[in-house]
């Protein structure tokens, strides 16, 4: 299926409970434990009214953080005093120069975007990344036990418009550039057993972590 991208603001912006999401800070805290050593520049891709960036600025008062958000009005929305700037942009298209970046996060953002735009989004990463600077990721789990126990999946959400196991997600970050590739729990599940417990079905999402090196 094709999506403009009138299209895909006017499904990202009908999902107003991102808004409202309680795991917010936690999948912050969790994106600042894996951040490359004295990074200074970030890029927060996806940064919808600035709950995230909050938290980051908060951890981390030195860093300098930019945003990233494709639907006007939560762009609108952002207190100022978080990011230096907040750019109204697409992942996969933006105006940074090279080497701009320690470290760009993508939190719950990669599942809105469709699969032909999700490799050259991961390659645009790439570009804007300094050396040994790292991508962090988090996308919901297609393989969540829990929703296919239910007979749910990641696409009954009609905003998310892709879905990517681990696997997947892997050969996606490899072929993109990407080395040091490494994949932890996420989600609410983390609350209870942490972010390494082996059985990866169990978590709802998982964060990816790969370095430009």
């Amino acid at each position: 299926m094709d999506f403009s991208k009138a299209s895909l603001i006017q499904l990202n912006s009908a999902q107003s409970g991102s808004e409202l999401d309680d795991f917010t800070s936690e999948r912050y805290d969790q994106f600042v434990r894996h951040f490359p050593a004295r990074a200074h520049d970030v890029l927060d891709i996806g940064c919808n009214t600035g709950r995230g960036g909050e938290i980051i600025k908060s951890r981390l008062q030195h860093v300098r953080i930019v945003g990233l958000e494709c639907v006007p009005d939560r762009v609108e929305r952002i207190p100022q005093g978080i990011y230096e700037s907040v750019v109204p942009a697409f992942a996969d298209e933006t105006p940074f120069p090279s080497l701009s970046f320690d470290a760009v996060v993508a939190g719950e953002i990669i599942e809105h975007i469709p699969g032909n735009s999700v490799f050259p989004t991961l390659c645009e990463i790439f570009r804007i990344l300094r050396l040994k600077g790292r991508v962090l990721l988090t996308t919901p789990n297609p393989h969540y036990l829990k929703n296919r126990l239910k007979d749910l999946s990641v696409v009954s959400d009609p905003s998310h418009v892709s879905q990517h196991t681990i696997s997947s997600m892997h050969r996606k970050l490899e072929d993109a550039g990407f080395t040091r590739i490494r994949f932890y729990g996420s989600g609410r599940m983390t609350r209870h057993i942490g972010q390494y417990f082996p059985v990866r079905c169990v978590y709802g999402s998982y964060l990816a972590v790969a370095t430009k090196w």
